[in-house]
């Protein structure tokens, strides 16, 4: 089937032609003689690289031309990104939306394409986003996320939210990984297309001393060095491939990306100038680690680094430059950064029953990643055994094995809670009857047709604890939410979360950095760090100082006190962070990469948010304090900072230098001239600041234009003590 027959727009059609795309692949006629450009639902469940988002893509413009709006729906927010880039290319106006949980983002309507995570789309249902009824087809990748423990029941009730509100719209849904297909398919009312075709032949096999196993022949590998894992990639990259290795820690990940740096030693101006943007920008040591290896054409990615340093990872990988990837599974998700051998090197990681095996699905996931079409003659996914009667065990468990099914995730009730708030509070549901007839339409129904159920009974039990939480009303049979109940649902935090920050604002406690922290850090909304041994006893210490801070009581079941204790020591790094503590120290003291930071620092901060909103119903006094640590953990200042980081383009490090410079109000802004500010900031945000704090700025003054990034801030001094016994630098209020 010829791209040219397709009724698509011409300029998709010109692009297909130029990127050398003159005819679909197999799966992809399958999709267009199914229905797809006549309004059919599918579920396309094919090999990784096999041409999905091309099928998605199609259907898209061609929606477009008549009228439609689309909406994607990615896992995640990197994801998001990279769909944003690629579909931007093809003359479309897209919109990306992954942050903000409480806002309408009405502007993204105005977008053809709208690309968004599945949480931001629920918190857009939430806050009634008008331009959602406008959606004629929704995309969802990676559908079988549905099936996720922690994120299944947010996808799967997206999904039914948007088929009731738009019942003409057209739905896609893709995968590589769905071990029932048939389930899903018959839940979205869709045509579904399976198939094992791929463009680029995927052989795999299993590695035993010096040679890799594949079901009809043996490869010798072999062994300059003493370690299999990289041998396994310096014969890929010795005949012109590229290495993705997955590890299943981020030690691990590190260690290997060195080793194999050290071996490679390539030379390429294009990965210097990469090592030197990673070192120039590298706050800890991880980032100076990374561009080490980098310069030697090996890197690791995991969610402990920085977002530029990733970036320029998976450029560098892309390009051909970096030669081999250790990862953790994360990369595995989403990303697209093909090579000709996936090594999965550790198919065991540690659990909470301790050492268990990854799920065939994320096997499946991982050796998806084997062959780069038009670049790579073959793919091929290599696990390793840890013994000779292994290799037969791990053949029928991972390569034979189909991918596990999935199942929907909605009978859970700490999920369904938040979910049936928000069905009550923008009207999807108006009584309990309204709420399990809701439910009818969900995977879970569709699953349990003919069989006994037990959702009526979790139905119920959702209902009576929002109704005694005072988040809604029920009158006569009918529900509705309360303005508090209305505002939980739009700040998107969890009922449970909500609780306990009423039940502590009622409380009227003295207010304490640490005490609010603490209490957000214990909500099933923040995920804690680790405790390491060695934590133990200064976390205690900590505790010992600032007890009489804590808005929460100290636990004494073992079970609960563990928890205790994580939530304290994440609610120390945060204090660290808004005490100016630098990347690097606190990285070394927690255990942490840069990455870590930003995703604790993120997450405080939204919390922090929707605690300010709700002291305002029933602790007004706390409000503005609350707000102030907002601002202070997002930007990770001082409060004598608060004034100067309203000013934009100034952020810590900039906020920092003019504080010690003796300008410390937008006042003395307004008043200091560009000459005095130049040499702090640089000519142009000089002249910038002063016009936003009401100066003027006549003519410029001959002064050198030295641009000052906002670095990480230098050390202050006395903070130079590196164990967790400096955690106690924080504020004391």
């Amino acid at each position: 089937m010829k791209v040219t027959d397709l009724p698509i727009p011409a300029p998709l059609k010109q692009s297909y032609t130029t990127k050398g795309i003159k005819s679909l692949y197999p799966p992809q006629e399958e999709a267009v003689r199914c229905g797809i450009f006549e309004g059919k639902n599918l579920l396309c469940a094919i090999p990784t690289a096999s041409g999905k988002t091309i099928v998605a893509e199609m259907v898209m413009h061609r929606q477009v031309e008549d009228g439609g709006k689309c909406l994607y729906i990615v896992p995640l927010k990197a994801l998001a990104s990279e769909k944003y880039e690629d579909f931007s290319e093809k003359g479309l106006s897209v919109g990306v939306a992954t942050g903000d949980l409480d806002r309408r983002d009405a502007y993204l309507g105005r977008n053809d394409i709208i690309v968004a995570t599945s949480e931001k789309v629920d918190s857009l249902l939430r806050n009634k986003a008008p331009w959602l009824g406008e959606i004629t087809l929704l995309v969802v990748d990676e559908c079988h996320l549905v099936g996720s423990e922690d994120r299944g029941a947010t996808l799967e009730m997206v999904i039914a939210k948007l088929r009731r509100r738009n019942p003409e719209m057209q739905v896609i849904a893709l995968s590589a990984t769905v071990g029932n297909p048939g389930a899903l398919a018959g839940w979205l009312d869709a045509e579904l297309v399976t198939s094992e075709w791929r463009p680029v032949d995927l052989r795999e096999g299993v590695y035993w001393q010096g040679a890799v196993h594949f079901e009809d022949y043996t490869r010798e590998v072999p062994k300059p060095s003493k370690d299999d894992d990289l041998n396994l990639c310096l014969d890929t990259i010795d005949e012109g491939g590229q290495c993705l290795v997955f590890v299943n820690s981020r030690r691990n990940a590190e260690a290997f990306a060195k080793r194999a740096a050290s071996k490679l030693k390539v030379s390429d101006p294009t990965l210097e100038s990469a090592a030197e943007r990673i070192e120039k920008r590298a706050s800890t040591e991880m980032g100076r680690t990374l561009a080490r290896c980098v310069k030697g054409g090996a890197a690791f990615h995991h969610a402990g680094l920085a977002a530029a340093e990733r970036h320029e990872v998976e450029e560098g990988f892309r390009t051909g430059a970096i030669k081999v990837i250790s990862s953790t599974p994360t990369l595995a998700a989403g990303l697209n950064l093909p090579a000709r051998r996936v090594i999965v090197r550790d198919y065991l990681r540690f659990g909470q029953n301790g050492m268990a095996r990854i799920p065939v699905g994320e096997y499946k996931q991982m050796a998806g990643r084997a062959g780069r079409p038009h670049l790579d003659p073959y793919g091929e996914a290599v696990l390793i055994a840890k013994r000779e009667d292994a290799c037969e065990d791990l053949f029928e468990t991972y390569i034979a094995a189909p991918p596990e099914e999935v199942h929907s995730q909605c009978n859970a009730e700490n999920a369904l809670r938040s979910h049936i708030l928000s069905l009550i509070t923008t009207g999807f549901a108006k009584s309990r009857t309204e709420v399990l007839a809701f439910m009818e339409t969900t995977f879970y129904a569709y699953e349990h047709q003919g069989r006994s159920s037990t959702i009526q009974e979790t139905v119920e039990r959702v209902v009576d604890d929002l109704v005694r939480a005072e988040m809604i009303d029920e009158l006569d049979e009918w529900l509705e939410g309360t303005t508090y109940g209305n505002l939980v649902s739009r700040l998107y935090i969890d009922p449970r979360t909500a609780e306990a920050v009423v039940e502590a604002l009622r409380l009227r406690p003295a207010y304490s950095d640490f005490g609010v922290l603490e209490l957000l850090c214990e909500t099933p909304d923040m995920l804690t760090l680790f405790l390491r041994k060695a934590d133990y006893e200064v976390v205690d210490h900590f505790l010992a100082e600032r007890r009489d801070e804590l808005w929460t009581g100290v636990p004494y079941e073992y079970d609960e006190r563990e928890h205790f204790l994580q939530s304290v020591k994440t609610a120390m790094l945060l204090l660290n962070w808004a005490e100016e503590v630098t990347d690097e120290m606190i990285c070394e003291r927690f255990n942490v990469g840069p990455g870590d930071i930003h995703n604790k620092v993120e997450t405080a901060v939204w919390l922090l948010y929707a605690t300010s909103r709700l002291a305002h119903l029933f602790a007004p006094d706390l409000e503005r304090p609350i707000g102030e640590l907002g601002t202070r953990v997002k930007h990770g200042i001082k409060r004598e900072l608060l004034p100067l980081i309203k000013l934009r383009g100034i952020g810590r490090v900039r906020a920092r230098r003019l504080f010690n410079a003796g300008l410390t109000t937008p006042e003395d802004i307004k008043n200091a001239g560009v000459r005095r500010l130049a040499p702090v900031l640089g000519e142009k945000t000089a002249a910038s600041v002063i016009v936003q704090a009401g100066g003027t700025v006549e003519e410029r003054e001959e002064v050198p234009d030295v641009e000052t990034a906002d670095e990480p801030i230098p050390k202050p001094p006395g903070e130079h003590q590196t164990s967790l016994s400096a955690f106690g630098g924080a504020n004391h209020e």
